[in-house]
């Protein structure tokens, strides 16, 4: 297991992207939608992880959800597994409150799946696996 990315939530990727470009460079950023999602990333290596700027694209995404109630900002830490099937078995099994009892398509060619903040102190957890692995 290792960190993949650290999801930041926005209102708009062409505003936020401006400081953080100003901050990794913009050399390597990568821009997909996610239409599962209803989201836009925008993403920055750095080291071996990514910083990703998620923007919601639909007024029912999950982003755009947060963004009402909490505002910009931190809003996940993913760690990226082997087996994320295994992972979300092992974790149920363990007692892990699951928002996804099955892994979704994510951005960067990714299986993705959430585990209920409530189960790590209040840090929304997504698990992800390259597609390709």
């Amino acid at each position: 297991m290792k960190v993949s990315h650290i999801g930041i939530a926005v209102r708009t990727l062409e505003e936020a992207g401006v400081n953080y470009a100003a901050l990794f460079g913009d050399e390597n950023l990568h821009r997909e939608t996610v239409e599962e999602q209803g989201v836009d990333v925008l993403s920055f290596p750095v080291g071996d992880a990514l910083v990703e700027l998620t923007a919601p694209n639909r007024d029912d995404s999950p982003i755009a959800k947060f963004l009402a109630k909490r505002g910009e900002g931190i809003h996940h830490i993913a760690f990226e597994v082997e087996d994320i099937r295994g992972e979300l078995e092992r974790l149920r099994e363990a007692g892990v409150r699951l928002i996804n009892e099955e892994p979704r398509e994510g951005a960067h060619d990714m299986l993705i799946a959430f585990v209920h903040p409530a189960s790590f102190n209040g840090v929304l957890v997504e698990l992800c696996q390259r597609k390709d692995s």
